[in-house]
């Protein structure tokens, strides 16, 4: 085997090849990154982000309408979290929080106890660094809360369809990604799964309100085939995610949720990771519907990514039972609660609630929901403009009066991704997969809270371009590549 040398190196970067489009591309970067797309000719450097705006290494700006992954809420190089951040790094980086306490850790939990549904009571929060380790704790804290009280057989955990927890095997598990799921099915475990409240694409041929809320009612359904014995746990995003962009379910359907878990001693875990910390225009996603949960995990916007920053937070009745019990919550993370990543919450979290950011969610979202709906809902493909707040999701069709979706080789959902990004426009792909678990295109639209109406204008203009762009490319028939 020959190693190439640093010259040899730099070279190969120099070289060009046949890109995707016929065209010339560049040959991928000879660097040590795994990226998520080893084929990718080239991956674009971001250098610096400047309120809703980021910056590339040419110079060129981007309006950065999906926060990075639904995660910058408070826009980019805020001073006051870089600052606090250095300061923390200045005073106590780390500091396990297996065996010693911590000031920036003890006071976000004492915020966070303001945010959480009055219902809660007196709560008590795990730390840790992202969605998928909340998501591995809230299913073993789950279990232990039955298991303390005696009832051990509780192991299964019910989710849904075309939902997202994480990537990790337990996350992976509970999710209802086809896709990501497919390859690692041999390690996954087998928890049940329900359709989630689509009502575009309604898995019992139903139409609202006329349904009966047979999406809500298939969990007591579930429960009972499995028996409420086996079963801890039913777990929820209670705005879908990046597996179907923004479906926000019936006004009906979580109490319906919420008398079920009760009927049988479940938990009800709300997964916020992306609908919590004021996306949706309220504190959490699930206060919409004036639902208390047992557990919430949080994740993304806590931090809005000034650091790795994650957490489970859990209802008095729950940690009570462990306290009861062994005392010992029988889970932890070398990263979790450390003063560096708690004191960037902390901030984060005081920016938010000082310059009112969920009320400007709620108000600016509407009004972008307004325009997207006005100028992009009215193209001929666009099947529905969702969400709540500034968690908003577009669909798109091959056909409007039947919802028939684009043959996945089109590759519409990234087609448009990429052309609003070349015009300066940063949005979300949703998962392929949204109808079947393998047909299926959708957007996100996930921008800071700091957003004002010119973003708005700018948002939906060069959104409805790229989309009229893209669209006009297709094969006019299912036959053509």
């Amino acid at each position: 085997m020959v190693v190439p040398s640093h010259s040899d190196l730099g070279e190969m970067k120099k070289k060009t090849g046949d890109g995707p489009d016929g065209g010339v591309a560049r040959v991928r970067p000879a660097d040590h990154v795994l990226y998520g797309d080893l084929k990718k000719a080239s991956h674009p450097q971001l250098t610096r982000g400047e309120g809703v705006y980021v910056f590339d290494s040419a110079g060129r700006r981007y309006l950065d309408a999906v926060g990075g992954v639904g995660v910058v809420n408070i826009g980019h190089g805020v001073g006051e979290i870089a600052d606090a951040i250095a300061h923390q790094a200045r005073t106590l980086a780390f500091a396990y929080a297996g065996e010693v306490d911590n000031s920036p850790r003890r006071e976000l939990a004492e915020r966070l106890q303001r945010w959480v549904p009055e219902g809660m009571g007196s709560t008590r929060v795990l730390f840790c660094s992202g969605g998928a380790e909340a998501t591995e704790a809230a299913l073993k804290l789950a279990y232990q809360y039955h298991w303390e009280r005696g009832h051990r057989s509780k192991l299964q955990i019910v989710s849904r369809w075309q939902s997202y927890h994480g990537n990790t095997l337990g996350a992976l598990s509970l999710s209802g990604r086809t896709q990501w799921r497919r390859m690692f099915a041999p390690y996954l475990l087998g928890f049940p799964h329900i359709p989630p409240p689509y009502c575009l694409r309604c898995a019992w041929n139903k139409t609202y309100p006329d349904c009966g809320m047979a999406c809500a009612w298939e969990l007591q359904r579930v429960v009972r085939q499995h028996d409420p014995d086996n079963v801890s746990a039913f777990i929820a995003e209670p705005v879908i995610g990046t597996s179907l962009s923004a479906v926000v379910p019936p006004s009906e359907y979580y109490p319906i949720v919420r008398t079920i878990c009760d009927e049988h001693d479940l938990l009800l875990i709300a997964d916020e990771v992306m609908s919590g910390i004021g996306r949706t225009g309220a504190k959490f996603g699930i206060d919409h519907w004036n639902v208390v949960p047992d557990i919430i995990t949080v994740a993304k916007g806590i931090s809005s990514g000034y650091a790795p920053l994650a957490a489970v937070i859990l209802a008095e009745h729950v940690w009570r039972a462990i306290e009861e019990g062994t005392g010992r919550p029988m889970h932890s993370y070398t990263y979790g609660g450390n003063p560096l990543s708690c004191a960037a919450g902390r901030a984060v979290l005081d920016y938010i609630e000082r310059h009112d950011l969920v009320e400007s969610a709620r108000r600016i979202g509407a009004e972008l929901k307004q325009r997207l709906v006005e100028e992009v809902g009215s193209l001929p493909h666009v099947a529905q403009v969702r969400g709540i707040g500034l968690f908003l999701g577009v669909e798109l069709v091959e056909d409007r009066r039947t919802n028939a979706p684009f043959p996945p080789q089109w590759d519409v959902t990234h087609r448009i991704v990429e052309k609003a990004f070349s015009k300066g426009l940063m949005i979300l792909g949703g998962v392929t997969g949204s109808v079947d678990g393998i047909a299926g295109d959708h957007f996100e639209i996930l921008p800071p809270y700091t957003i004002e109406t010119t973003h708005v204008e700018e948002i939906v203009g060069i959104l409805k371009e790229s989309i009229g762009e893209v669209l006009k490319s297709l094969p006019e028939k299912r036959g053509e590549k």
